[in-house]
This record gives C-alpha cells, sequence and structure tokens, in this order.
C-alpha cells in the first residue's frame, strides 16, 4: 500500500543478528492458478492470511526471526492469535500519512498503483496512535527498522 512496509522488512532482514525468514505476502496471491468463480475476496484475504501464519508458525518453531511482510488489518488479530495457539507475535504497521503512502504506491518501478482510492478504507482501518503503529513521514526504511528493532526488544509491539 505505499507505507513502506516492505523497505523496512528488508532492512529488518539485513540488519538480524540470527536465523531470519522473510515472507512476502504479496507473494501468496500468486497461487491462486485458478481463482474461485464467487470473488469471495474475504475467503481469499483469509485463505492467504492462514497460508502466511502456517508458514510462519513453521519457520519459527524451527528457531528463525519471521520478518511477514503483508498489510495485516487490525480486526484481523483475534484470527492471528487463534491461528497462532496461544503463541505470542509482535505485530508493527508502518503507518506514514495516505497522502505518502498514494505517492510512494504511485512511483513504484513494480506494482505500481496509480489510483489509490481503493485503498482508502484498508488504509482507514489502521489507527495510526495505536501502540503497534509508527506514524513517519520522513525516516528512511533504515532509522524505522532501527526503532522497530529496539521496540521489539522492549516488548513494546508484543501481542500475547
Amino acid at each position: 500500500m505505499g507505507a513502506g512496509k516492505s523497505a523496512v522488512a528488508q532492512e529488518l532482514v539485513r540488519s538480524s543478528a540470527g536465523p531470519t525468514a522473510y515472507i512476502e505476502g504479496d507473494l501468496y496471491w500468486r497461487f491462486f492458478a485458478k481463482p474461485r468463480s464467487d470473488g469471495d475476496a474475504g475467503r481469499a484475504f483469509r485463505t492467504v492470511m492462514r497460508a502466511m501464519i502456517a508458514s510462519a508458525r513453521h519457520f519459527k518453531r524451527d528457531g528463525y526471526d519471521v520478518v511477514l511482510d503483508f498489510s495485516i488489518p487490525p480486526w484481523y488479530l483475534d484470527a492471528t492469535r487463534a491461528l497462532l495457539t496461544g503463541e505470542p507475535f509482535d505485530y508493527v504497521v508502518v503507518c506514514p500519512s495516505e497522502a505518502v503512502c498514494a505517492s510512494r504506491a504511485a512511483s513504484r518501478a513494480e506494482g505500481r498503483i496509480d489510483d489509490y482510492a481503493p485503498y482508502h478504507d484498508l488504509y482507514l482501518s489502521f489507527d495510526p496512535e495505536d501502540r503497534h503503529a509508527i506514524a513517519d513521514d520522513e525516516s528512511d526504511a533504515e532509522t524505522i527498522a532501527a526503532l522497530v528493532r529496539s521496540s521489539l526488544s522492549s516488548g513494546c509491539f508484543r501481542v500475547e
């Protein structure tokens, strides 16, 4: 959505001290070789989420830190918690202003989004005041990744 989450995620992977798995969530949409004919986007989203979370859980159980790069809306946290069967996880939202997201999305070389209007409601579902959000229009990915890393070590983004 242009928030800078992929750049921050890649920086987190680069700066990781231990074994790390990087799960690029957008790739999971490509797994639908022949989509359902009912056009149920919500069902497809839930399928993608379950598959990503299952992948993350397996990497984590094998000793990897996992960076899941995807727009996971806050309303999906209860389902995530249930899928992880009580295992704690960290939830971080990179949440610059909508104008910054739209500008970044329009300037991408790959996956360019010229019309940000369809993403407006999804953008609004993220609360920049939430304790899991980093609302920053100015900092680069390296700076935000350093903030994420220090906040992770303090438990700031932990979801029990």
